[in-house]
């Protein structure tokens, strides 16, 4: 679910296009997006991929049963596209064509993406506290809770 839909109830053709990145990611990892990963490091899977992306070892994200049978520039360009589609604003995400255009086309080059959404939230507003003047740590303990309920039959 994209974020400006699951936030505010917007629903455009965007919205799509990120569930389609998601949906790459999954296939190429082999994990659902619900999957927790690094010992709770990363929220969930677009985190994951996220954080290694950013670490330069996007390929550590790619299923174990595909071993070596996979072709690493085309896996690199899916990594790159399913990211590119789930990136936080609307706005820059590339429309359907768009990102079909990537997949296909060796020549077409994906461009540079910002954060994508619903990564773990702590590390960027509790990791460091930018002011205009100066950059200081910040320490902070955050505490999740949810409360389920299941509805049940008769």
């Amino acid at each position: 679910m994209s974020p400006e839909y699951a936030m505010e109830g917007l629903f455009s053709i965007k919205s799509d296009v990120f569930s389609y990145g998601v949906l790459l990611l999954e296939i190429i990892s082999g994990r659902r997006n619900t999957s927790t990963f690094d010992a709770g490091k990363s929220v969930n899977l677009v985190g994951h991929v996220w954080d290694r992306w950013l670490e330069g070892k996007p390929l550590e994200i790619v299923d174990a049963s595909l071993a070596e049978s996979f072709d690493v520039s085309e896996v690199l360009r899916c990594i790159h596209v399913g990211l590119l589609c789930v990136q936080e604003s609307a706005a820059v995400r590339p429309t359907m064509s768009e990102a079909a255009s990537m997949l296909c086309n060796e020549r077409a080059t994906p461009s540079p993406m910002e954060q994508p959404a619903f990564i773990n939230r702590a590390q960027v507003y509790f990791g460091t506290l930018k002011s205009s003047s100066s950059s200081s740590r910040i320490g902070a303990t955050t505490t999740t809770e949810m409360t389920t309920a299941i509805a049940e039959g008769r």
